[in-house]
This record gives structure tokens, sequence and C-alpha cells, in this order.
């Protein structure tokens, strides 16, 4: 980034935070409005559900695909293009019609795909020694601005109309697409992504070992975070709580994972680091679990519990694209690393909360949650073990790319 300029920095970081703000937003403004969304559209209440998992089935299909797009096409150019397609379904949204809604939500999907697999590439290609903090800025970013748009959502919903509310909302991605498009000078030529040997940048990613750990690593905190976050206010109702408690309760677990956005970036880059995430997301998870297990219906007991296991949340998902940057030498391999592990990490989220909705015992939900977590931690080791996906490569680029 030495040969950039000042300009070109703030209008790359910008752009960055900006789409990184619209990688959840769309997501989470539907479920407080979800009902009327439906009825307005006469969407059956059968098909519901599928204005929620159908973005993240778009995440699992097209998540390699984007990546070898960036690849071919740049990342630069790769995101302006989904961000025109989440504009497009954004407010495909709004039309009369459940033709218009699906077809909107799906394009939402393929929009969100892009600066989910790419922005981690991007940030290791444009900013190399501001991964940490970047990283952590954007990831942040993109946790609040999906909590606001979850909690005045359903408020603006009832003064304004569900419509008015996801055009309001999606506005944030007309700004972001904007911005994007004046960084356009900066974007760089696509082959300066492929800046190493190309029999390393052919080799596929799959074979390497430690890129099915990574992927694991992602794939199971995305099964746990979005089960959860389903099925938990189910749960704690079970246990004898109210509805409005157990919603508080979801709301604490969602927050708590706030801080690590910001920590973790930069904690793992630091001696130790990552196995300390590894501990904190592990570890986070199933105390978590297990202290919601067995805290009944003490409310403070299911607050701590519920902080305890949103703080592992956070630290997982943010553990999970740390590695997708610290473990590959190049941006094409972050890419490649990152489109290979949210293919399969989004369709276990996809899935997650049909099969623990499957499971009728909230005993028998919270011990599985427990054993997945348990097997998060083992494969988060395995990753503190190896230095890179292809050691030979990561220590070719230190010695090409030593001051």
């Amino acid at each position: 980034m030495s040969t950039t300029s000042r300009r070109a920095t703030v209008l790359l970081t910008t752009g960055i935070l900006l789409i990184g703000a619209n990688l959840r937003l769309p997501i989470t403004m539907m479920p407080p409005m979800l009902d009327s969304v439906r009825r307005a559209a006469e969407l059956p209440t059968s098909l519901a559900g599928l204005l929620t998992t159908i973005p993240l089935l778009m995440f699992a299909l097209l998540s390699p695909i984007v990546a070898q797009l960036g690849i071919r096409r740049g990342t630069g150019q790769t995101l302006l293009l989904t961000m025109i397609i989440l504009v497009g379904g954004s407010y495909l949204r709004i039309i009369n019609g459940a033709w218009a809604l699906l077809l909107g939500t799906a394009l939402v999907g393929v929009g969100i795909t892009g600066g989910n697999v790419l922005l981690p590439a991007l940030i290791k290609e444009k900013f190399p020694t501001k991964i940490g903090p970047l990283t952590a800025v954007y990831s942040t970013t993109m946790s609040i601005v999906a909590s606001l748009a979850t909690a005045f959502a359903g408020v603006m919903s009832v003064h304004i109309g569900s419509r008015s509310t996801m055009a309001t909302l999606s506005t944030v991605s007309i700004v972001a697409l904007v911005f994007w498009a004046l960084c356009a000078p900066f974007y760089g030529h696509p082959r300066k992504l492929n800046n190493g040997n190309n029999t390393d940048r052919l080799r596929p990613i799959m074979s390497a070992p430690l890129s099915w750990a990574i992927m694991l690593v992602f794939g199971l905190q995305s099964l746990l975070y979005y089960s959860l976050l389903t099925w938990l206010p189910s749960i704690w109702v079970a246990a004898g709580f109210s509805q409005v408690a157990a919603s508080t309760l979801t709301t604490v677990f969602q927050f708590a994972g706030l801080p690590f956005s910001l920590l973790v970036p930069t904690l793992a880059y630091r001696h130790h680091g990552e196995a300390i995430v590894v501990a904190i997301s592990a570890g986070g998870y199933l105390l978590g679990v297990l202290g919601i297990l067995f805290s009944g219906t003490n409310f403070t007991a299911n607050v701590v519990a519920a902080l305890i296991a949103g703080c592992g949340s956070g630290a997982a998902f943010n553990l999970a694209i740390i590695l997708f940057q610290k473990k590959a030498a190049t941006a094409v391999d972050t890419a490649r690393l990152s489109g290979m592990s949210q293919s399969l990490g989004y369709l276990l989220g996809a899935v997650g909360p049909i099969l623990f909705g499957l499971i009728t015992s909230r005993v028998a939900v919270l011990l599985l949650s427990a054993v997945i977590a348990a097997a998060l931690g083992i494969c988060g080791i395995i990753t503190t073990t190896h230095t890179s996906i292809f050691p030979a490569k990561s220590q070719a680029d230190k010695v090409g790319n030593r001051p």
C-alpha cells in the first residue's frame, strides 16, 4: 500500500466499511417484519422461512464461483458487480408479488456473497500491513449495523410500512455502491492479485490438509451460530421463561460478541494469539450452552451463560476470517480459501436450524451444541499447529516481499 496515495487509502478504507455494513443488514432487517412482508407479497406461511434461508443457500452455492471471478476479474471489479446485484435485489423485494420477493432475496444473497468472500482477500491485497485492524473495524461495522437493523426494522414498519422500511434501510447499499464506484481508479489491474508463482496459484486449494481444518472451523461456527440464534428463544421458553425474557436473553447472546469483532483480529496476530482466540471461541460456546442447560429458570445465571456463548460466537466468526488471511500467503489463496470454506460453512448454517428443529428435546439440542463446540475447538487447535496452507509458498512469499 506504500505506492497508493492518501486519497486512495481513505476511499478504499471507507468503501470496505460501507460494503461491510451491507453484509448482514439485508437479512437481519427481515425477521421483525416477516409476517407483514409475507402478507403483502401473498407468500404462503410455509414459505416464509425461505426469506432467511435463500441468502444462506446462495452463499453456499456461489462462494467458490465468486472467489474465482475475483481472481480473474479482480476483487475491486467483482465487488462492484456484486454490489449492483445487491442494490437491484434489495429494491426488487419491495415490488408486489411473491415472485419479486423471492427473486429479490436470491439476488441479495448473490450480492452479499461478493463481500463475504472477497473483502478478506481485498484487505490482504491492498492493506498487507493493516490486515488485523481493518478486518476488526469492518467486522464490527457489519455486526453493529446488523443489530441496529433488527432493532429498528420492526418499529419503522409499524409507522411507515414494511415496504417503505425495506426501501429506507436499503439506501445503505446505494451509498456503498456509489462510494465503491468512486474507488474504481484504485482497484488495480486484476493481474496484480496474481502475484504468486503460476504453479503455486494453480495448486488445488483442497489439496492442502490445513484448508479442510479451516473450512471446518468456519462451518462449525456457522452451524452453531445460526442454529442457536434460531432455537435459543424456544429453548428458553421451554425452560420456563416468558417470550419477552427469552427474547431479551437472545439479544444478550447477539450483542455479547460485538467486542470480539474488534479484539480478535488484533489479538490473533500476537504471540500465541491464535490459541487464545480458539480457546475463547470453543470454550465460550461450550461453557455457554452448558450454562444454559444447567441454569434452569435463574434469569441472572442465564444472562451470564448467554454472554459467555455470545463471546464464543463473536470470537469464532472473526477467527475464521483471520484464518483465511493469515494462513494464505497471497490474496489469490485468501480468496480461494474463503470461497471454499464459506461454501460448506453457509450450507451448514442453512440446514443447521432445520436439523436442530427435528430434535424435540431441549437437553439434546444443548448437548449436541456442546459436542459441536468441542469439535470446533479441535479443528481450531489443528490450525494453530500450521503456519500456512502451502508452507513452501508462504516462505517464498516472505522472502520475495522482504523490505
